[in-house]
């Protein structure tokens, strides 16, 4: 049998429990607050009829998206169940799981399907003017299954799945990312055109199979961005592969572009405006530095069809053709003045034409060149360009 008093106890903590309970929910209105917080300065806005808290899921119905864009139409998105949620310090939250419902439209011939999209691992920051990485929102994946897109009932591009990641630091300074994207195939061969269809069969590009994979970095204090790896492999084709290196893209940076894009939207249809806000857009850009950059292609067949090709086109062989490259490289060189790169180019190129295995552009400057040094070089003397980022041609390096 119970005491009195311990009953009284049990009633008092019950009472207290439940009086304390509405201090601990969720603020599902303040989450969908604090999401537009952040698309707000791009002008893109989410809107809800309404949002409904049940447990630690907050959900949101009758959902539209008004992506970024002065014509943007609002998208009918319908239900949308953010799980796992927590309040962090600082008012910030974090959404363990968020799905989205798949896709299959059909517009007159066309049809998409997509299935599979979530996110997961989100940061949706307390306060976006802190100027630190706490103030920015992060995912820790983003996924697509598979898409597949067809005309008159014929699947013409399809992809077996997509996934983006990100990862901060412990000391909070940069955000790592990658992304791959996974059996990428488009059909080519119901293009009706017939000159694209004689090229995309001379080049052997009916049917197009092949991933993307990126990886990099921001260090958000210096503002400088490292794209160690962007590669497009195609079979048949080849890898084409992109890094790059810049400083200077800040918070304090990227907020001033946000203020004058928004100013490019609101008068859309001022002209004068227009100019003005993209000379302070070209002003705004002088604050970031150009570090390295690398381009490189590693063939896997298509030189030789595309040289093969052009021959046929110019009433001749490709290796005919490829003489004619080979001659017109330090012609071309000579006529734009680029001394810097006739030692090396040419050699570089004679030596991918006559056996296509791969091919590199560096730009590796003595020490990080600002952009309107380089903007300026462009306009008043492009033959100074090479010099002064440092470029070199290779071929057939291992």
């Amino acid at each position: 049998m119970i005491r009195a008093p311990k009953v009284t106890a049990l009633l008092a903590s019950v009472a207290l429990v439940g009086s304390l309970s509405p201090a601990f929910a969720l603020d599902g209105q303040d989450l969908l607050n604090k999401i537009n917080a952040i698309y707000g300065p791009d002008g893109g806005t989410v809107k809800a009829q309404s949002v409904e808290v049940d447990g630690s899921n907050v959900v949101l119905k009758g959902v539209s998206i008004t992506p970024v864009g002065p014509d943007a139409k609002p998208l009918d998105i319908g239900e949308l169940t953010l799980q796992d949620v927590t309040e962090e310090d600082g008012g910030a939250y974090h959404i363990g799981l968020l799905e989205f419902p798949d896709i299959d439209m059909t517009q007159d011939k066309a049809s998409i399907k997509v299935s599979d999209l979530y996110l997961s691992g989100i940061w949706i920051p307390g306060d976006v003017t802190t100027g630190d990485i706490n103030s920015l929102p992060i995912y820790e994946e983003a996924h697509s299954g598979p898409i597949s897109i067809s005309v008159d009932g014929k699947e013409v591009f399809s992809m077996q799945e997509a996934t983006g990641t990100m990862e901060t630091s412990e000391d909070e300074t940069t955000l790592s990312f990658a992304g791959d994207i996974t059996g990428i195939k488009a059909d080519l061969s119901t293009v009706e055109d017939a000159k694209a269809k004689e090229t995309i069969q001379a080049l052997g590009l009916e049917s197009i199979d092949g991933n993307v994979t990126m990886a990099g970095s921001w260090e958000v204090p210096t503002g400088t961005i490292e794209v160690e790896e962007y590669a497009f492999e195609f079979a048949n084709i080849g890898t084409l592969n992109l890094a790059f290196s810049l400083s200077g893209y800040t918070m304090d940076l990227i907020k001033q572009l946000q203020e004058t894009s928004r100013q490019m939207q609101s008068q859309p249809g001022n002209e004068q405006a227009q100019q003005a806000a993209g000379l302070a857009m070209l002003g705004l850009m002088q604050q970031m530095s150009f570090n390295s950059a690398e381009i490189s292609f590693d063939d896997d067949g298509i030189t030789k069809r595309g040289l093969d090709f052009a021959g046929k086109q110019q009433g001749t062989s490709g290796e005919q053709m490829a003489q004619m490259v080979k001659a017109m490289v330090p012609v071309l060189l000579g006529q734009f003045k680029l001394a810097e790169l006739q030692a090396t180019v040419p050699a570089a190129v004679n030596t991918y034409v006559d056996d296509p295995q791969n091919l590199t552009i560096s730009l590796a400057p003595e020490k990080p060149v600002p952009f309107p040094m380089i903007m300026g070089a462009g306009m008043g003397a492009p033959e100074t360009l090479p010099k002064l980022l440092g470029v070199t041609v290779t071929a057939n390096e291992e």
